[in-house]
């Protein structure tokens, strides 16, 4: 997808994974700490979306995780800081959410501290029976 010298691929071979590595381990929230090992395995397991310039340099990621036929889950949705409030997100969520292989999907699952306002315009919103869900954390 290209828009405003922008494009988008599922291309991971286009991926700069010591960008990618850096951000989440190092200046997200959600992700502080990850091992580069770790997020390679990520990658390597998941529908992995990349924004990019005119000059190939990469501006943003996300990734799915998915059985491509009942669920999906959104994860380490992010912008570079000095691309943030240019619309780089939205179109990053909708070319996501609008991938041809996850139409269809009964479920969507995301977590997010501070990014509500931009997921609900794709859709997403709180838990309808938060009483129903679950999880597993390690065991300290």
């Amino acid at each position: 997808m290209k828009k405003d010298n922008l494009y988008i691929s599922t291309d991971k071979s286009l991926l700069d994974i010591n960008l990618i590595y850096h951000y989440l381990s190092l200046e997200s929230y959600w992700a502080k700490g990850r091992s580069k090992e770790t997020i390679e395995k990520s990658i390597q397991h998941s529908l992995c979306f990349g924004i990019y310039d005119n000059t190939n340099k990469q501006l943003g990621f996300a990734r799915v995780v998915s059985d491509y036929a009942v669920f999906a889950w959104l994860m380490d949705v992010f912008v570079l800081d000095d691309y943030q409030g240019k619309g780089l997100g939205k179109q990053l969520i909708n070319a996501v959410v609008n991938h041809q292989d996850l139409q269809g999907l009964k479920r969507w699952g995301l977590g997010t501290k501070d990014a509500h306002s931009l997921y609900e315009k794709f859709g997403f919103q709180s838990l309808s029976e938060p009483d129903k869900m679950m999880e597993r954390l390690p065991f300290s």
